[in-house]
């Protein structure tokens, strides 16, 4: 019998998946049970802490701002139950490693890996490609690249060295728009650009083209692979990394009067996986080949 004021974690996964799916019907479908389930768990958590938790109406259903601690719990202990169940192995390199990625290096993030598995079978991976910092901290995930460092102790940070970037274009915009591949930076506000959108816009590099006049975004997204097509069909002129671009067929590399930006890039993991062996493995794996990239 639950207890009043200690919700149960099944009430609680209920409760998480509504705010993540907006309905009884998507939050049952998520979870596997039927919508009058579904129900009845958030009637039990409400009844168990005497106050609404669930806004419902004919336009959806959303969780109410002053039960959105008890989604960040949820959240908490669903990271925390994945956490447990990766550190399930039986072997010394068996069992699972979530990583978390930018886009841009999925791929050959990927490829090593996938080389990395044919030599330990027993090595499970969870490859998140996304565009926030996922809390290592918490367990969110195993290994991160990042471009930036966490201010939580627990989290260990390896430099692997530093990303420098360019500015490139696609033959069909230099032959359009520029001579020689050459540009000046006093002419950046009339050129078109593709950049990132959200909180990616936030990154040195996008402040690098601002601070240099850019000012024609005319194409934006959070996702590289959108910008990179966007470049390859002459959109617009895109900042990227160096090491992202060089297999890519189709972009020229432009000269410019300016220094452009770099940015450290770090291995992160948390404190207590570094003696675990299969992270560690990961990690060293992945030491050489971002290292590798980056030469």
């Amino acid at each position: 019998m639950q207890t009043a004021g200690a919700p149960l974690w099944d009430d609680l996964r209920v409760l998480l998946a509504l705010h993540r799916h907006r309905s009884f019907l998507a939050a049952g479908r998520a979870l596997g049970v039927s919508t009058s389930t579904a129900a009845r768990r958030i009637d039990a958590l409400e009844a168990a802490l005497g106050r609404p938790l669930v806004h419902r109406s004919n336009g959806g259903t959303s969780v109410e701002p002053d039960a959105l601690d008890l989604v960040a719990l949820a959240e908490r202990i669903e990271s925390g139950l994945h956490a447990i169940r990766r550190d399930e192995g039986d072997e010394a390199f068996s069992g699972t490693v979530r990583l978390s990625l930018a886009d841009e290096v999925v791929r050959p993030v990927t490829q090593r890996l996938c080389e990395l598995r044919r030599l330990y079978p027993a090595l499970e991976l969870e490859i998140l490609s996304e565009t926030r910092l996922v809390d290592l901290a918490r367990r969110e995930a195993d290994v991160a690249i990042r471009g930036s460092k966490s201010s939580s102790p627990a989290v260990v940070h390896r430099l692997v060295g530093r990303a420098s970037f360019g500015l490139y274009a696609a033959p069909s915009y230099v032959e359009r728009r520029l001579r020689g591949a050459r540009l000046r930076t006093a002419e950046l506000a009339r050129h078109d650009f593709v950049g990132y959108e959200g909180t990616l816009a936030q990154t040195a590099k996008s402040s690098w083209l601002m601070a240099h006049g850019a000012k024609r975004f005319v194409v934006r997204s959070n996702s590289h692979h959108a910008l990179l097509e966007a470049a390859l069909q002459g959109q617009g002129i895109a900042l990227m990394s160096d090491p992202s671009v060089r297999s890519i067929a189709g972009l020229v590399r432009l000269e410019v009067d300016a220094e452009l930006p770099s940015s450290s890039i770090f291995l992160a993991y948390h404190r207590e996986l570094r003696k675990v062996p299969r992270v560690r493995l990961v990690v060293d794996t992945l030491d050489t080949a971002v290292r590798e990239a980056l030469r």
